[in-house]
């Protein structure tokens, strides 16, 4: 071979699955269809006894015993798959009481046998001692603790000299993550590997083989004869489990002093994810039955570490759908993307870090930190412009694949570069600032040939010392997860482009569209809502003797209606727990009388097609109790029992006790009527209603469809627990409130709401500039901002309190500012609808602060 064909490529051309040899502690027997030898491996007699041998073209019946031959055959017969293996433990080949492992695999036309010694009672052991180690693998749900844990339970399990977690790069180079080793020894953990140290052919055999064994580097392999097949074939031996070794691989173990080694594979998604790198310091054999287990031992590992990974991108996954939501509530709102870089830099440094950040979109150039200047940048954008559209780039020196970016190179050596429009002319780049790395290695992996008398020859490498090398103009590698999150990055970025951009008159016409379908359906739900108002309304007076009545009896009705809705809405019109009807009716109705009222059974959650009509049926049921029944006087108790029926339905038993003597009402109002015809009417449900004189008793039914069934916390729906209500008395009441509202009957009702808690000013504004003007004049003692003002916000306002010191609450009706609260230094959050009740709880807060 001429010295310049000598390189590390000569191992990728070994055939190592074809060396016509096998290890010594093992015999081999191959035979075609109609089970004659076509190959023998040399030592038959060393391994079943003198006599006992073969020749080619014997049929296998003239040696083994006819049990065995059968069992043999069935398992040979199991043989699916090319790479199956399957395996026999202790048996009798010869009927002798001799016993024996076998393992039978097929090769091409003719199926492998090879037999080894018999452990006795060893399977079952190794297989018992899985058990507890799997369950301590369990416990660790870092990859770091899975393999240090890992290494150390291996090692304890086959009672060898050193176990590693050897790790393969994105470069196919080698590091040892993980080791367990005798104190003796020198330590191999972090030390990388050139990928030539594992030559692709054998990284191809890992995966379709995933244990390999070498008993004794000095052990002489064994022939097989014949050496190649009468079709000039030689046997692949790459499932074998005896199979030789390549010469130079022994002189590798041989250069570290190893006499013995096993690697089992580590194989994820179907790729070789890295080893298990056993090493012995002599000769080392173990039962076929212990590298079973410990071949076992590698898969459920595998599957462990498979989850793991699995987790870490399901997090990384959600961190970056979180970056895809704040970027879109803080840049969809209109602002251009060339404006906001400021706002989105902060957020994106949080998940890919990095030292600079330049953004350029429809020709405008913006940066931060350490990244190049627009000069500089615009000298490589045509280069950019060349690259594959649509797709990141990421590179750990930029000036090697874009020579122009040499001039910023001591500022910027590292470049993610995002595309986000549909053609190549808007980008994010992320820039890392170059570091000075040393990467540690286990000898130089620069020299594996070396001179002598005969001319060049390869050879592996005689140290193992610790080698660094010093990389100096690179910036740190951008990881397999940050490319992902820079993935779902670029779609986000370009999802806001193609709004902001061409695409915008698109975009707004499919808004339009929605917003049409929004308001026709708000239309439908508002007609269908003032409907059911009007009717309360034409129902309710003839139970009303005069206005201030007929007031008190629509308000309590709409009210009900409108907490019912509040209710189901919060949950995205989804179910809602009927514990929650009961304490709304009970804080409004019942200021000191919740601890007369007692709620037992489990939670319901109610649909909200019944919700609402339940909602009228417990109000009606709370007042007449309030003004007639027992929870008028001082004495009187409500016993309120939710159960479910043998068909899963709900019912609702309702108990007044001690309270003044009952007498049925004379005439049926709009009252009795919702309390006896609204839920058979509407629901098909059923409602009972008793007069007795100690106490009204009832009992109200719906059907199980519109009922889903939970656990009640402990404690959770009893009176006594109820929040404070609008009867309550405040102390420490602001004297002067700031309420800034666009909609006049909104802040009208406020207003009064506020006189009425005692608030003695209250002063309303429509604008922030009015606000701001109201601020100058007199400042209050508190303050209330809805957030949404028309065409503008009121965050110029919530500036000016948070400068001046005065406490302000935001009130909006989305749910999305809660967590702008801190931001913007407001004290609370108001959602709207509010009322008196959401009132109280402010001006309390606002006294105890």
């Amino acid at each position: 071979m001429n010295a310049q064909d000598v390189n590390l490529s000569n191992c990728d051309r070994e055939p190592i699955h074809q060396l016509g040899r096998i290890q010594a502690f093992g015999a081999l027997i191959a035979v075609n269809a109609d089970w004659f030898a076509a190959h023998l491996s040399t030592n038959l007699e060393d391994i079943f006894g003198a006599g006992r041998t073969l020749e080619i073209g014997d049929r296998l019946s003239s040696l083994f015993a006819r049990p065995a031959l059968e069992e043999l055959r069935s398992s040979a017969a199991a043989l699916s798959g090319k790479d199956q293996v399957e395996r026999l433990f202790g048996i009798d080949l010869f009927d002798d009481g001799t016993l024996y492992d076998c393992a039978l695999h097929s090769s091409g036309a003719n199926t492998v046998i090879e037999v080894e010694r018999h452990a006795k009672d060893d399977l079952n052991r190794q297989l018992a001692l899985l058990r507890p180690i799997m369950a301590r693998l369990e416990k660790y749900t870092d990859v770091q603790d899975l393999a240090d844990e890992a290494a150390r339970q291996l090692r304890h399990s086959l009672q060898i000299d050193r176990v590693m977690v050897y790790r393969f790069r994105e470069d196919l180079s080698g590091e040892v993550i993980a080791e367990a080793a005798r104190e003796d020894l020198e330590k191999f953990h972090g030390l990388r590997y050139p990928k030539s140290d594992i030559p692709n052919q054998a990284r191809a055999l890992y995966l379709r083989n995933r244990f390999r064994i070498i008993a004794d580097v000095d052990a002489e392999p064994v022939a097989i004869d014949p050496g190649v097949s009468f079709d000039g074939e030689p046997l692949d031996l790459s499932m074998s489990t005896l199979r030789a070794v390549s010469p130079i691989h022994i002189e590798y173990l041989k250069n570290m002093g190893v006499g013995a080694s096993l690697s089992i594979s580590i194989i994820i998604g179907g790729k070789l994810w890295g080893l298990f790198a056993c090493h012995h310091y002599g000769p080392k054999l173990l039962p076929y039955s212990q590298r079973t287990a410990a071949e076992l031992f590698s898969e459920l590992f595998s599957l462990m570490l498979d989850r793991t990974l699995s987790r870490q991108i399901a997090e990384r996954r959600e961190m970056g759908r979180e970056v895809h939501s704040r970027l879109m509530r803080d840049i969809a709102a209109g602002t251009p993307l060339s404006a906001s870089l400021p706002m989105i830099e902060p957020v994106i440094q949080q998940v890919i870090p990095h030292d600079g950040v330049s953004i350029f979109v429809e020709d405008i150039y913006d940066s931060r930190g350490s990244a190049p200047n627009e000069e500089e940048f615009r000298a490589i954008v045509a280069s950019l412009n060349g690259a594959a559209t649509s797709r990141l780039l990421s590179s750990d020196a930029i000036a090697e694949r874009l020579p122009r970016a040499a001039r910023f190179a001591e500022r910027a050596a590292g470049a993610l570069v995002i595309p986000v429009s549909r053609t190549p002319r808007d980008y994010l780049i992320l820039w890392r600032k170059p570091l000075t790395q040393t990467v540690t290695w286990a000898g130089n992996p620069e020299k594996p040939v070396e001179s002598g008398p005969h001319g060049d020859r390869l050879t592996p490498r005689k140290s193992f010392e610790a080698w660094q090398e010093t990389v100096e103009g690179r910036a740190e590698k951008w990881s397999q997860a940050e490319l992902e999150i820079a993935e779902g990055l670029r779609v986000t970025l370009l999802e806001v482009i193609l709004r902001l951009t061409d695409e915008a008159v698109a975009e707004r016409a499919k808004a339009q569209e929605q917003q049409e379908l929004l308001i026709a359906e708000l239309n439908h739900r508002v007609r269908n809502i003032l409907n059911l108002i009007r009717g309360l309304i034409n129902q309710s007076k003839n139970d009303a003797q005069d206005i201030r009545t007929f007031v008190d009896i629509v308000g309590g009705r709409v009210s009900s209606l409108a907490s019912a809705h509040d209710n189901i809405t919060k949950g995205n019109w989804s179910h809602a727990p009927f514990s929650e009807l009961i304490e709304t009716e009970a804080n409004a109705y019942l200021s000191g009388k919740k601890d007369r009222l007692d709620l037992k059974g489990p939670e319901a959650m109610i649909a909200p097609e019944a919700y609402t009509v339940m909602a009228l049926v417990i109000h009606e049921m709370i007042t007449n109790s309030a003004k007639y029944g027992s929870l008028s006087d001082q004495s009187g108790k409500l016993e309120v029992e939710v159960s479910r029926d043998a068909e899963d339905n709900f019912c609702l038993d309702w108990r007044e006790s001690g309270g003044p003597p009952v007498k049925p009402p004379k005439r049926r109002g709009f009252g009795s009527t919702i309390i006896e015809r609204s839920l058979p009417y509407e629901l098909e449900g059923t409602a009972e209603i008793h007069y007795r004189l100690e106490g009204v008793e009832a009992r109200f039914c719906i059907p199980a469809r519109f009922v889903q069934w939970r656990a009640r916390a402990e404690g959770e729906g009893r009176s006594s627990q109820a929040k404070k209500t609008m009867d309550d008395k405040l102390e420490n009441v602001p004297d002067s409130v700031l309420l800034v509202e666009d909609s006049m009957i909104i802040a009208l009702d406020a207003e009064d709401c506020l006189k009425e808690l005692g608030v003695e000013k209250v002063r309303v504004e429509s604008t922030v500039a009015a606000a701001l003007d109201a601020l100058a004049k007199s400042p209050p003692a508190l303050a209330i901002l809805d957030y949404n003002l028309g065409k503008e916000n009121s965050e110029p306002v919530a500036e000016k309190l948070r400068e001046i010191g005065v406490p302000f609450w935001l009130a909006t009706g989305y749910g999305e500012m809660e967590n702008r609260l801190a931001e913007l230094g407001a004290s609370g959050l108001l959602t709207k609808p509010y009322g008196k009740d959401e009132l109280v709880e402010v001006l309390t807060q606002a006294g105890q602060d």
